[in-house]
């Protein structure tokens, strides 16, 4: 008997990619979710696409580095030593007046790491090392001795999202390495390849003998949609956002640019007037 397994991540807060990944998604007939992660920022997306969230119910979840970023964001505990650091915390200061404490302590309990069997192989799931959700360790084109460190004991399989990129390779020893891509912020070096924007996930359908059937798939959104979504919830840095909406470019670590909206728009004393009254007052 088999099963259909829809890996997913990388959702980067674009609920109109989120939902047309899980509408494709039913019309694909899959049994289980995994969620790979990074729910949140910089998009729009927050009370909905946690709603959905529930509705989609993965059976497995691993914490990613910009869930933790929100996290300790919305908890007043980021410091502002470089402009990307102001760019995190705004974000995620923002990210705190969408949704309720309640999601953020959920966030936090999320693990780096899982292991579990389907089908007949184990497989291991983090975001992107089994102890360590963040680094470019496992970029696409890096040696196969880097993927070999993805695999924490003797498991048939890994799954990583992180890096953005839809991709299935082996480490030395030809164990399998999976990633399903980005939903809300797929990435790829070469410009026509870069072009095509829509959300990206993968099915695994597992069976006694292994895997037998791998299919990753593109699914188109309208992000007309998700831009107009940005301008309603006033998110920070919405020109930004706006650019990534209609190049695929981020510019999360953009220095020079992030320090020029950041005075532009005080938004390094917006956080620190954040963190002044969470001392004060507690975050609810």
């Amino acid at each position: 008997m088999s099963e259909r397994i829809a890996v997913f991540a990388d959702v980067h807060g674009s609920y109109t990619a989120l939902a047309a990944m899980y509408q494709d998604s039913l019309k694909q007939h899959v049994d289980h979710y995994w969620f790979m992660g990074d729910l949140f920022l910089p998009g729009p997306g927050a009370a909905n696409v946690w709603q959905l969230m529930q509705k989609i119910a993965p059976e497995y979840i691993v914490r990613g580095n910009w869930d933790d970023l929100a996290v300790r964001g919305a908890a007043g505990q980021m410091d502002l030593d470089k402009p990307s650091h102001v760019y995190f915390a705004r974000l995620a200061q923002w990210l705190s007046t969408q949704l309720p404490s309640t999601v953020f302590n959920k966030m936090a309990k999320w693990p780096l790491h899982r292991t579990m069997t389907a089908g007949k192989y184990r497989f291991s799931l983090a975001h992107n090392l089994p102890d360590l959700n963040m680094g470019q360790h496992l970029f696409p084109t890096n040696d196969s001795a880097n993927f070999d460190h993805a695999f924490p004991g003797n498991e048939d399989v890994v799954i990583y999202a992180h890096v953005h990129h839809e991709l299935m390779r082996y480490a030395t020893d030809e164990r399998l390495v999976f990633n399903p891509g980005s939903v809300g912020e797929p990435f790829n070096g070469w410009q026509r390849i870069q072009d095509d924007m829509r959300a990206r996930y993968l099915i695994l359908t597992v069976d006694s003998m292994g895997i037998s059937d791998i299919h990753f798939r593109h699914v188109p959104y309208q992000r007309d949609l998700e831009l107009v979504a940005a301008e309603q919830a006033h998110v920070p840095y919405l020109e930004l956002y706006e650019k990534q909406l209609k190049t695929g470019l981020v510019y999360t670590h953009d220095q020079k640019l992030l320090d020029h909206y950041n005075r532009l728009y005080g938004y390094a004393d917006e956080y620190r007037r954040f963190q002044h009254d969470l001392g004060e007052n507690g975050y609810d």
